[in-house]
């Protein structure tokens, strides 16, 4: 029985892909509106395997980056602010776009206004590369007549994520090279510095502790390196395999919050996001559940995702925001605080953009200072093996000079 390929709006009026058995495309569309599918596109799927370009394409390959999304946002704001039409525009973005995914979804955007849908509905269908939060802001600008708008806040949304993951990224570039480098220098002493020495040392007879140390993981790491290869393989595997889903993912997430240093940081970049979409969203006209939705679906983290799905659910209960922020355990008290007044004075999503702005800042300095905190370690994790290597090493030597000297 061949298979089909295809798209569909569920109950919940997302989008959602797959495939299905069936004798023709009429039969399954009749089984996907059977179960409250409503099909948008039903295509002959090749069983035989995927084309190579499909396969790079489901593996991440050619994904926009989130300057391409920036870029192409900034200018359908000019296009919206000038009264361009958008047939229009978007035929021109779509000969100037790069990126060879994005300019088949504008092509199939083009389409999609050329049959008459909306502009929303034409960035969705297809290739999932809008976020859910960007389509249903575009379409709050339709519904609204505030497309300009809308564009100018998601520039500015894209353009303060691209620059706090730049930054979270860059400080975090300097301990890595850093631990990589002591990992590389102890794996060359081992294999090819340290067994030039292990016949000289051994005609001495009694060795130093360090020195037997030294040569004892020597030894073993040149007998086991494919099995130790193996096993960091394998645990690397289960890891990604574990944290892919479920509790295990969750876990994980939850793990990475209590880091030091890091989990603190990570905490504060995660909220600046979440905070900054619900000013943006709330902004926008979106209703408040389904702003919390849409930023739960968002979030990097799944542990901050599942508190902020249970914040939806108190505020479902009659709970005001505040109580529900306070009840979930993940916001301080001052953020608490200012939501609490947002409540009362009618002025929440300015004052949620002014806690956003607060954590981005208190981001930055973090980050600007993280080397000083980071330095420290990196200093005693060098020096102590450099003092492990050079005691091992040199006390020997010092021991076979003595006796040279004493004879």
């Amino acid at each position: 029985m061949p298979q089909y390929a295809y798209t569909v709006r569920n109950a919940a009026g997302r989008y959602q892909s797959g495939s299905i058995e069936a004798q023709d495309a009429g039969e399954a569309a009749l089984r996907l509106e059977s179960v409250g599918f409503l099909p948008i596109t039903i295509a002959t799927r090749d069983t035989r395997g995927l084309a190579p370009a499909e396969l790079l394409r489901r593996l991440g390959f050619g994904q926009p980056r989130t300057a391409d999304l920036l870029l192409f946002t900034r200018q359908m704001y000019t296009i919206a602010k000038s009264g361009l039409p958008w047939l229009r525009g978007l035929r021109g973005l779509m000969r100037n776009t790069r990126n060879a995914r994005l300019r088949a979804q504008l092509e199939r955007a083009v389409q999609g206004l050329e049959a008459g849908r909306e502009l929303s509905y034409s960035l969705s269908h297809g290739d999932d590369l809008f976020p859910e939060l960007y389509v249903s802001m575009v379409a709050v600008g339709e519904q609204t007549g505030t497309l300009d708008t809308v564009f100018l806040r998601l520039t500015d949304h894209l353009q303060a994520e691209q620059d706090m993951r730049e930054r979270v990224a860059g400080a975090m570039r300097y301990p890595l090279i850093v631990v990589a480098a002591i990992v590389a220098a102890m794996a060359v002493l081992s294999v090819f510095v340290i067994p030039k020495f292990a016949p000289l040392f051994r005609q001495l007879g009694s060795l130093p502790l360090p020195t037997r140390i030294i040569l004892a993981t020597s030894a073993f790491v040149q007998q086991h390196w494919f099995a130790l290869l193996g096993a960091a393989a394998g645990t690397v595997a289960v890891f990604l395999l574990a944290t892919r889903g479920g509790t295990g993912r969750l876990h994980w997430h939850r793990l990475r919050l209590r880091f030091p240093v890091f989990g603190g940081l990570l905490l504060q970049s995660v909220l600046a996001r979440a905070l900054g979409t619900l000013s943006l969203t709330l902004t926008a006209g979106l209703p408040m559940l389904q702003a919390l939705e849409l930023i739960a679906r968002s979030a990097d983290n799944d542990h901050i995702a599942a508190r902020i799905r249970d914040m939806r659910r108190q505020l479902e209960s009659g709970e005001p925001l505040s109580r529900a922020a306070e009840a979930v355990g993940i916001f301080p008290p001052l953020a608490i605080q200012m939501v609490e007044v947002g409540e009362e004075t009618g002025e929440l999503p300015r004052l949620l953009n002014e806690i956003s702005d607060f954590y981005r800042r208190d981001v930055d300095y973090t980050l600007k200072n993280l080397g000083t905190l980071i330095e420290p370690v990196l200093m005693v994790a060098v020096g102590g093996m450099v003092l492990v290597m050079a005691l091992g090493v040199f006390l020997p030597l010092w021991e076979m000079i003595g006796k040279v000297a004493g004879g």
